[in-house]
Formats: structure tokens, sequence, C-alpha cells
């Protein structure tokens, strides 16, 4: 599996054209590089080690449901409904995200491609889009369980005596199909190998959107490399109002190297196009695309001796107190942190415990647990 660097950001922060910038440096950096847009603009023209490939999701829509149209055709007879032509397949809401997750998909299985750069939508779509596969899954397999087509070999025979065919044969055979493909994205998306690199211009605005979109990259622990401040002021400018704006910039920029390694991009005065624009760009950075740090561990600290807990401990830079909430459910735990949710199953030695209280200290919530002793393995 190749390597996979998702560009993302604020809207209008510049990352479409950072993607092709980044894709351009690593292929002149000796590698072969595969870059993912559905932005045509993102595209450098001809450049030796670098491929591009749009992602049309009118027409990925449009296939997927002829396809779905297809396999249920028998069902749709019977409950007495028309397919729809193809003229009259239109794009609805929601579907450039499963497009832009089968491309991942399909780039990760590219020949020839040690690295895959993907211009992603803005930073709040982007950690949405990324949590869709676990999230679906998840919800799949509480509706439709695997253990429940255990039956299927009876259906043929209650079909014969009911005298339809059964609806549910269907439904478990498109929600297994389904369960595979988002496997594989959610393959794609948890891969050691897969990282985001966050574009953004500083500014009050973009500092707010960076710090609630890294929360919700935190709580899917989604690896971040690095933060691209991009269209800098010059520092030296004759022009005390460019000036200011510089010496603002810095300000957030200081910040931010608080918590993620910042690629300094000064802005380049209009916008970059072709590849050698796009080359000096790269440069300017530089913006060679940095080693994956690997998906973050969320460690289990042993307190037994000295406080009789254990602790979980999950990361959440610049998270605060009042916007976290958490849940326990059997043995899962709903974490909400702002505008982000996630249910995560508990680690196997948190689960024979109860939650006996948490706390935020220096951008990591600590979830502290105790042994339940009808749980509990006791030594004998």
């Amino acid at each position: 599996m190749p390597r996979t660097l998702l560009i993302t950001g604020p809207g209008g922060a510049g990352r479409t054209t950072v993607a092709a910038a980044t894709a351009l440096a690593a292929a002149r950096a000796g590698q072969r590089v595969l870059l993912l847009s559905g932005d045509p603009a993102a595209d450098p023209g001809t450049v030796p080690g670098v491929r591009f490939a749009g992602i049309d999701s009118g027409e990925e829509f449009r296939a997927e449901l002829a396809a779905l149209q297809e396999r249920g055709a028998s069902l749709i007879g019977m409950l007495g409904g028309r397919p729809l032509g193809a003229e009259e397949l239109t794009e609805l809401p929601g579907a450039e995200q499963f497009a832009l997750l089968r491309a991942l998909r399909r780039a990760a299985a590219a020949p020839a491609t040690d690295l895959v750069v993907v211009d992603m939508p803005p930073l709040h779509q982007t950690v949405t889009t990324l949590a869709l596969p676990a999230q679906l899954r998840r919800y799949l397999a509480r509706l439709l369980p695997a253990e429940r087509q255990a039956a299927r070999a009876l259906r043929p025979v209650l079909a014969q005596l009911a005298g339809v065919p059964m609806p549910a044969r269907w439904l478990y055979e498109a929600a297994a199909r389904w369960d595979e493909e988002l496997a594989a994205v959610q393959a794609v998306v948890e891969a050691a190998d897969t990282a985001v690199r966050v574009v953004a211009e500083p500014g009050a605005a973009a500092d707010d959107a960076l710090r609630t979109g890294l929360l919700g990259l935190a709580l899917h622990q989604l690896p971040v490399t690095d933060l691209v401040a991009n269209r800098l002021a010059p520092r030296d400018s004759a022009d005390p109002w460019v000036a200011g704006i510089a010496a603002r910039q810095d300000e957030y920029r200081e910040e931010w190297a608080r918590y993620l390694p910042v690629v300094a991009l000064p802005h380049p005065g209009r916008e970059p196009r072709g590849s050698e624009q796009l080359a000096a760009l790269a440069a300017a950075g530089p913006l060679d695309p940095p080693a994956a740090p690997g998906r973050p561990h969320w460690s289990v600290e042993d307190r037994r001796t000295e406080d009789g807990v254990l602790v979980w401990a999950v990361p959440l830079p610049r998270a605060r107190k009042s916007e976290l909430d958490l849940i326990r459910r059997g043995d899962e735990l709903l974490l909400a942190v702002g505008p982000h949710r996630r249910i995560v199953p508990l680690p196997s030695v948190l689960r024979r415990c109860t939650v006996s209280g948490a706390g935020l200290t220096d951008g990591v919530l600590r979830v502290r647990f105790t042994p339940d002793p009808q749980l509990w393995p006791r030594a004998h």
C-alpha cells in the first residue's frame, strides 16, 4: 500500500495549491506520486512522476445507483416500483464524500505508486468524511448483525411457502457488500502510513477553525504531520500596513508551533499556475512530504498501586473542559468534544471497570476507571 497524505484546512486557505505543490515536491525527490482532487485546477500538468486523477462525484453517484438498481431489480419489481433511467439520476448531497472514499480505496491499490496526495474538502468536512467508514460499519453491525445471516439457508424454503422472494436476503447481501467496501476504506484511513497535512492562512478565523478541526482529527486518532502557514506577508516590508499583517501572522504561527511543526509559505503574489510556479512554491516551504507519524496511541496507565485506578489517556490538544462529555455504554465509551462525537470500544482491561472520573490537563483527557470487584479476577 502506498503512503497517503491528506491535504486539508479551513476553506479558502489554499489547500488545492498546496496539494499540487506537495505532489510536485515529492515527484522531484524521486517518488512516484498519484494526486487525487475534485478540482481540475489541482492538475499540475505534465510532470514526470506525477499522475493526476480527478474525482467526479456525479459520475460515481450515477454508476453506483445504477448498479444498486440492477442488483435489486427483483425486489423493486415485487414492491411495484419502476427503476430510474440514467437521464433521471442527479447527484444527491453527500455524494462527494462517498466518491472521495471510493477514490481513496482505489488509490491504495494503484500500481507503481509510492505516495498518494489527496486534495481534501475543508477541515470540518474532512473530519466527518474520514470518520464515515468506521461509523457506518458500526451502524450496519447494529442494525443488520452478521449472525442473523446464519438462517439464510431457510429463506428459499420460506420464499416458496410465501410465494414471494425474501427481501431480507437481498438486504443482508447488500449489507455484507457495503461492509466489505467500508472496511477497505477504513483500512486506508487508519493505516500507519496515512497522515494529514493542514493548510491555514494565519488569522483569528483560521485559528478558531483549526482548533475545532484539529480536535476532531485527534478524537478520531488521525495523525497530523505538520501545519502549512500559507500566504505569509513579508516581514521586512516598508509598507506599515503589510508589516502589521506580517506581525499578526507571526503571533498565530508562534502559537500553532506549540502544538505542531509549522511550515512557512510566503505569499506568492498571485495564484501559482503551471509546474514551474508550483515548483517554486514547493521549494519555498519546503513542502517535501514528511514521514507519517503513525496513528496516535491512547495509552492505559496502571495506577492501581498508588490510587487504585486505571487511567485512559486521550490526547485532545487545546480542548476546553466546557466542551467535553463522555458516557459509558456497556463496553463502549461515547466521547464528545465540541461538535465532534465518537463511540469507541473500551480496551479489554477497562471493560471490567467502572468510570470513576475524568479530568483535562495539558491537552490530555484522562479517564479514570476503578476495577469492579464483581468482574475483576481475584488472586487465589
